[in-house]
């Protein structure tokens, strides 16, 4: 029954409550999060105790680092000498550390993240400044506590006279919380603590007049006033830090990029071969080499470029997909009164001059106590010479050292402790024993004791301690800042120029959707183009890798694309087609009619032209490119119903006419300038009315002495000057009345320049391309007949007239 009893009903629920609860209250206080008043974590705070209790300090040689590592496992912190050797290690990294407390001999790491060499071989001992966060520590000043088991006492806390959580920051993840505080300036950390020591009401900025911001140990360049004032304000904030980096000019027009300085804790040798990566995939065009040239001189990567190669831009576009730059977010945490809170500056200050002033009272007690004893110990003896032989009478006619003592007590008035010293006190001591000495240390320890009270009792007086103390940490310790602070957060605009060679290249686009670029080698070695049977280019030409295509479908819509963001293919390959990019792509929406601009900023507009005889034109900058281009099309003309986009033209002017063909042969010529300007989303206006079996198959913008090359559906063609065509109206159409004594319909109108001889392609419905060529001077009137053939094949007519594609071979 007894064995019952012990036996309790719990949930699972309740038990992993209750167990993860303790759990996390054991990582976050006595492992992850540092304590608001040293800085430091227990494992830290361990180490540096260890260490200076085995006299393993700067003032000694230096001693295996195995060594601490197992004192300090051993008697404090019995979790493994790894989790041990690496906080070691740590704290001895000048990069990592802005003032570093262990100073190491042999290999400790290094900014490429090398790891340390094993404990055996590297030796350790506490630096100068980690000896002043241990003064005081055999003066009562921290409270002191039994190790995990019970066998020697550590401190709770370092009684530091250095605001070691601001200037060496911390970093760390527990159960819940997280912690990330960078490293400050220890020069700017005490002037601000002597100030607020003299201003307890002092603001934010008055603060922020000293400590300017943090300062790392690597420095680099800060960016973000803001950012650093949230997270003094709240603890949480967010800043970009920067390389420090130098363009330099070289000869031949060459430039290189010099690194000097990188941001916090970014792994150099990874940075390198990042940047050397960006070199052989040329994601950035003009890089030639990336060398580390770091010495014992300092870092320094050397960036080489290309001659004429932009290298604001390409150091732009370094900045933005590198290490260059790093966002860096403030999280500053830490364990306040045994509880995780957020820290701002003041708050981070001020607790550490409240645990600085406890310190010192502790200490000052301490002394205090101490001065009384030896004072009163020097009356007993000063009063013990007025009387000395009397004194020895006593002694020697004593049965015992407690009868003695007894009897100076009773006999002289001795208090029991002077009386200790006087029977323990050695005869030769009597020898040399001078009251004047006496009477000198005993009004030396008077005017201690008056000190020690006065620190006591006056805060002024305290504050001028602590004051005295900072200014003599700040004269020993002092260094210049590394960090500099800019105020605004550079925008990275990355030139597109600089991603990509600057080249020229052979594009297709095909009337189904499939676009490729290729090299001109790849173009002239083989004949094979990729294309289907059922497919044929509708752009076909040399372009410069930065040029801008414009690519209308016969839905209305519109697809842009820098040329280099075409997929690069082999010129026998079909290439990659729209809709694997493009989202509602339907699967017959083919491509229309395709434009290449060397920039964005062209005047003009593009005219539209409709099946059902829409017309309008819209601006070229209302088509600019939206930032979902790339999986979206946008739309360019609103179609309705069955109808298709038939034409698109663009005009740089409105200093054109505009013709307009359709199937049954009927010409209407207007001015572009009473084409209507539209929205990309509008349909456009019907400027006259064609038939309903009727539907326009070109759109033509002219030059007023343009002609007009007219082929029909079964290969019948005529050459029209332009002139002779009038200005049009819904009751003048002109019609080609010839042609129709037979079933010919109207295949397709192209308007050529009298004082050339172009060559021209028939499309046919079987998506075949038939060359010819039309001489300007063969033109006719309008009622003449269509004199020449092209043969056709068996079901086979033609749908479409246009410029031959050609590509030019000299660039």
């Amino acid at each position: 029954m007894a064995e019952e009893s012990r036996i309790q009903e719990l949930s699972l629920e309740d038990v992993m409550g209750e167990r993860f609860g303790r759990y996390s209250k054991y990582i976050i206080q006595e492992r992850a999060l540092p304590d608001i008043r040293d800085g430091l974590k227990p494992v830290q705070r361990r180490i540096l105790f260890a260490m200076n209790e085995d006299g393993n300090n700067y003032q000694h040689a230096y001693r295996k680092s195995a060594k601490a590592v197992g004192n300090v496992m051993g008697n404090y912190h019995p979790h493994g000498d790894s989790s041990i050797y690496d906080a070691l290690v740590r704290m001895s990294q000048s990069w990592k550390m802005r003032e570093t407390l262990i100073d190491m001999n042999g290999n400790n790491g290094s900014i490429d993240n090398d790891p340390p060499a094993a404990m055996r071989y590297t030796e350790a001992r506490l630096s100068m400044i980690a000896s002043e966060m241990l003064t005081d520590l055999d003066q009562q000043a921290v409270d002191m506590v039994l190790n995990f088991d019970d066998t020697r006492y550590e401190p709770t806390v370092l009684p530091s006279r250095i605001p070691n959580l601001l200037v060496n920051g911390a970093s760390g993840i527990s159960a819940g919380y997280a912690t990330e505080i960078p490293p400050h300036n220890l020069s700017e950390v005490v002037n601000a603590l002597i100030y607020l020591l003299a201003h307890p009401a002092a603001s934010l900025d008055d603060l922020m007049t000293y400590v300017k911001g943090p300062d790392f140990p690597t420095g680099g360049i800060i960016q973000g006033i803001d950012g650093i004032k949230n997270a003094y304000t709240t603890g949480r904030g967010k800043i970009y830090l920067r390389s420090k980096t130098e363009i330099k000019q070289l000869k031949a027009n060459k430039k290189q990029i010099e690194i000097s300085e990188l941001p916090y804790e970014v792994n150099k040798s990874a940075l390198v071969a990042r940047i050397d990566e960006i070199r052989v995939n040329k994601d950035v065009n003009g890089i030639t080499e990336v060398r580390d040239d770091t010495s014992r001189e300092g870092l320094l990567i050397v960036i080489e470029l290309s001659k004429d190669a932009n290298a604001e831009g390409i150091l732009d576009y370094l900045f933005k997909k590198t290490d260059l730059q790093i966002a860096y977010n403030f999280n500053m945490t830490a364990i306040e009164k045994q509880r995780p809170v957020p820290v701002g500056l003041k708050q981070a200050l001020s607790a550490f001059l409240d645990f600085r002033k406890e310190v010192i009272r502790r200490r000052t007690e301490f002394e205090l106590k101490k001065a009384q004893k030896r004072q009163e110990i020097v009356e007993g003896l000063i009063k013990m010479l007025s009387v000395l032989d009397e004194v020895v009478s006593t002694i020697r006619t004593s049965e015992s050292r407690k009868n003695a003592k007894d009897n100076l007590i009773e006999k002289f008035g001795f208090s029991d402790p002077q009386a200790e010293a006087i029977v323990t006190l050695q005869l030769y001591r009597l020898t040399n024993t001078d009251v004047l000495a006496l009477q000198e240390e005993h009004d030396q320890l008077t005017a201690q004791i008056t000190d020690f009270n006065l620190i006591l009792t006056d805060p002024n007086v305290l504050s001028k301690v602590i004051k005295g103390e900072l200014k003599d940490i700040d004269k020993k310790y002092a260094s210049p800042r590394r960090s500099q602070i800019q105020a605004e957060v550079s925008e990275l605009k990355i030139d597109t120029a600089v991603m990509i060679a600057n080249e020229d290249v052979i594009v297709q686009i095909t009337k189904n959707g499939y676009a490729k670029r290729a090299s001109f080698r790849s173009y002239k070695a083989t004949d094979e183009n990729g294309l289907t049977e059922d497919d044929y280019p509708v752009y076909l030409a040399r372009v410069n890798t930065l040029s801008h295509l414009f690519i209308f479908t016969n839905k209305g819509n519109l697809i842009y694309r820098q040329v280099y963001e075409l997929t690069d293919s082999k010129w026998k390959d079909a290439g990659e087609h729209f809709s694997q990019e493009i989202s509602g792509m339907t699967e017959d929406e083919t491509i229309v009619k395709v434009f290449d601009f060397e920039n964005l900023n062209h005047k003009g507009s593009f005219v539209f032209a409709s099946s059902d005889a829409f017309v309008k034109q819209v601006d070229m900058t209302a088509l600019a490119p939206s930032k979902y281009y790339k999986k979206r099309a946008s739309k360019a003309i609103a179609i309705k119903g069955h109808n298709q986009l038939t034409s698109v033209e663009f005009a740089a002017t409105e200093n054109h006419l505009v013709v307009l063909t359709t199937e049954k042969g009927y010409l209407y010529k207007f001015p572009l300038s009473e084409i209507a300007s539209m929205t990309a989303k509008s349909s456009g206006a019907k400027p006259v009315k064609i038939a309903k079996k009727d539907r326009v198959v070109s759109m033509d913008v002219i030059e007023s002495e343009d002609l007009v090359v007219l082929i029909t559906d079964r290969g019948h063609l005529k050459i029209i000057n332009s002139i002779e065509i009038p200005i049009s109206t819904v009751d003048s159409i002109q019609r080609a009345e010839s042609i129709f004594m037979t079933d010919d319909l109207i295949g397709g109108a192209q308007a050529i320049n009298p004082e050339s001889r172009p060559q021209l392609q028939a499309v046919t419905s079987k998506d075949q391309l038939i060359d010819f060529s039309v001489n300007p001077a063969n033109s006719a009137g309008l009622d003449d007949e269509f004199k020449r053939k092209i043969k056709l094949a068996k079901n086979s007519i033609i749908v479409k007239v246009r410029l031959k594609q050609e590509v030019v071979e000299n660039g």
